[in-house]
């Protein structure tokens, strides 16, 4: 994992005090990350706190669906197999079997009837971090015109942060949702370190009061 000095920590606080407003246009897209049972509060892989961003996500998806700007839903799709189980030798508890109850997304979360689901780690010897990992989920993108993601979910540690590193190699600018996100943090401070490479690769930071 890459390891950041006080000097990088202070540079991102910077960073992320010094954004200005953004206002919302052609071309952006509002990305949701896992938000499933599994994840959530008496889930098979419960992110802590998690439940606590489906409001603030709801509010982004508000703010995207009156400007009509397209909203995507990234989602676990396992097979039951998967090489991510413990049972398979991977390190997490199963979760997210595609078409079980764990698998859907929260009854809370206000998809739009147009949101486009992108599954991913359908493959058995694929993790699936990202979004990415899709094959369909960049052509969907550039059909639809996208060039700036405005991403948030879960997990900040693995499943943001992998899909955030894709979508800066593929050259869409990424507006990382700060408020709108909770690490596992298997160690610690994984969450942080994450927005921390998230930033200093090139997403900016920002929060729901910074949107316009």
């Amino acid at each position: 994992m890459t390891q950041f000095t006080e000097r990088d920590e202070s540079l991102m606080t910077s960073k992320r005090k010094s954004t200005d407003q953004i206002e919302l246009g052609k071309g952006d897209a509002l990305l949701i990350s896992d938000i499933q049972n599994d994840f959530l509060s008496g889930g098979r892989l419960a992110v802590p706190e998690g439940e606590q961003i489906i409001p603030v996500l709801n509010r982004y998806i508000g703010q995207f669906s009156h400007r009509q700007l397209p909203v995507f839903a990234i989602r676990d799709w396992h097979p039951a197999n998967h090489c991510s189980f413990i049972q398979q030798g991977g390190p997490w508890p199963e979760h997210c079997v595609a078409d079980s109850k764990g698998a859907e997304f929260s009854a809370d979360l206000h998809l739009p009837v147009s949101a486009l689901v992108i599954s991913k780690g359908t493959d058995v010897e694929q993790d699936g971090y990202s979004g990415f990992t899709n094959r369909t989920f960049k052509e969907q993108l550039d059909n639809a015109g996208v060039r700036r993601l405005f991403i948030g979910g879960l997990a900040t540690d693995y499943c943001v942060l992998n899909t955030v590193r894709d979508a800066l190699s593929h050259h869409y600018k990424v507006v990382l949702l700060t408020d709108a996100i909770r690490a596992i943090n298997v160690r610690r401070q994984d969450g942080e370190n994450a927005i921390n490479e998230m930033i200093q690769h090139g997403a900016i930071p920002v929060t729901l009061a910074m949107i316009k």
